[in-house]
Formats: structure tokens, C-alpha cells, sequence
């Protein structure tokens, strides 16, 4: 099993993103409102399972796009 096979929260944050129909530009720039620092990158990377997401950037994902960390996880 490879790395994005066990990345929940990527394929998540990308399904919540395009409902908000938010770019990861867009996105990254909310996310920097609530002092969490993730650039377009950073989304690209976690969109696609190759960065891992931190508790403290869950918590700020899950506001932003108006979900749940919980949901984010895959519950």
C-alpha cells in the first residue's frame, strides 16, 4: 500500500474544496486568515497524498471549508 492509499484527509479536503468551488489558491488564503500557513503547494501536496496534515491544520481545513475534522478523517 502505498502513501495517498492511507491519505483520508487529502481526497476530503479537495471533495470540500471543489463544493465550495474554491481554488487551492483561494483555499490556502482562508487558510492564512486563521494563521495557518499552507500555500497552494502545500494543498497540491496534501490534495495528493504527499504531505501530511497536522492536527492544528486539520482543525483550521475543517473550519474554512465548513466541515469536520471528524468528516476530514473519513468518519
Amino acid at each position: 500500500m502505498n502513501v495517498p492509499d492511507k491519505n483520508i484527509v487529502g481526497k476530503r479536503v479537495q471533495q470540500a474544496r471543489l463544493k465550495k468551488k474554491m481554488t487551492q489558491d483561494q483555499l490556502a488564503a482562508k487558510l492564512a486568515r486563521s494563521n495557518v500557513q499552507i500555500d497552494r503547494a502545500g494543498i497540491s501536496k496534501i490534495e495528493n497524498g504527499s504531505r501530511c496534515v497536522y492536527d492544528y491544520e486539520l482543525k483550521a481545513l475543517a473550519k474554512v471549508t465548513e466541515t469536520s475534522p471528524e468528516w476530514l478523517m473519513g468518519d
